[in-house]
């Protein structure tokens, strides 16, 4: 009797390229546009490197100067900086046992596809808050903090004011800050208090909360420690994504275990998930590519933009 094994399933030129398109549609972070792919990004993501440089120009400083005919004007300069993004590879596998209950009644391709999908896009979701836990414990990120647990009553709460009060820290560059990330007990609160609307954007889609006319994102692995609940607040591209595929890189592959009866699945991705405007630094990695753990370590990062070319906002707060 033939049976239908994840080899005769995968077909990994098609599967990749498919697991990477829908990781991107199940991704909040990506739907938002906080997080943004590009096709530059995507070719910085296959390097063949550690980290990547990205040189900038920073802006025009100065005063202008009144003209006269007796007398010419001062030359200035411009200056450039450099931005580092570190490029992440990680991997996992799955036996076929794993996933012969979800296969069962259904397009096989389409549900190994979803699983695989899901998981990246919560994985994703776990590096980027690693990553916003290391870049924050920078001392070069303190002007982009906003923490009121430290204050009494109302004044120490996430509130329509508050909250106010963390979006200035980007001062006149506040209006690009267009999202938030919070834990579902700050949005239990928030919603407690009819200060959540749910807006749905096409008919039949589903809803999708604001907050302060701000999309909002749940993600309970946000950092929480007695009662002081930590919430970032976004602009449009702060976090610049990228798929890489280096040379010699195999992105999908399936295995099997004869003797064991047993399929494997296994699935890479090299890729970048980078604050735009804060360098990884390195100094404090000791593998090929950093860990969660790594990345979530002060250590590793230092702000190169001005402080309001970074659209993030780190807001630490109570609920009550």
């Amino acid at each position: 009797m033939a049976v239908t094994r994840i080899a005769d399933i995968i077909v990994p030129e098609v599967f990749n390229p498919y697991v990477i398109n829908r990781t991107m549609e199940l991704s909040a972070l990506v739907q938002s546009g906080i997080m943004q792919n590009s096709e530059e990004f995507d070719r910085l993501a296959s390097a063949a490197a550690r980290t990547v440089n990205m040189p900038f120009w920073n802006d025009l400083t100065g005063d202008d100067e009144v003209l006269t005919d007796n007398g010419a004007l001062t030359p200035g300069k411009i200056t450039a900086g450099q931005d580092q993004a570190v490029i992440l590879r990680r991997g996992r596998a799955w036996g076929a046992n794993d996933l012969a209950a979800n296969l069962a009644g259904d397009d096989p391709m389409r549900a190994i596809g979803d699983l695989v999908a899901s998981y990246w896009a919560r994985m994703l979701q776990k590096a980027l808050i690693a990553t916003l836990e290391g870049v924050f414990a920078s001392a070069s990120m303190a002007s982009n903090v906003h923490d009121i647990s430290g204050e009494t009553g109302d004044a120490a709460t996430i509130s329509g004011a508050t909250f106010i009060d963390a979006v200035q820290k980007l001062g006149d560059a506040k209006t690009q800050l267009s999202g938030v990330m919070i834990h579902s007990a700050v949005e239990a609160a928030l919603a407690k208090k009819e200060l959540i609307q749910y807006i749905r954007p096409s008919e039949g889609s589903t809803e999708v909360p604001f907050y302060m006319g701000k999309r909002v994102i749940v993600d309970d692995s946000l950092p929480v420690n007695g009662g002081v609940y930590t919430t970032y607040i976004f602009g449009q591209g702060a976090i610049a994504y990228g798929n890489g595929n280096p040379v010699g890189f195999v992105a999908t592959e399936t295995d099997r275990d004869s003797l064991a009866g047993e399929d494997y699945l296994i699935n890479r991705k090299t890729y970048i998930l980078h604050p735009r405007g804060v360098a990884f630094t390195s100094a404090a990695v000791t593998g090929s590519s950093p860990t969660n753990a790594e990345l979530a370590n002060g250590a590793n990062w230092n702000r190169v933009y001005e402080p309001k070319q970074i659209r993030i906002v780190k807001f630490v707060h109570k609920i009550a």
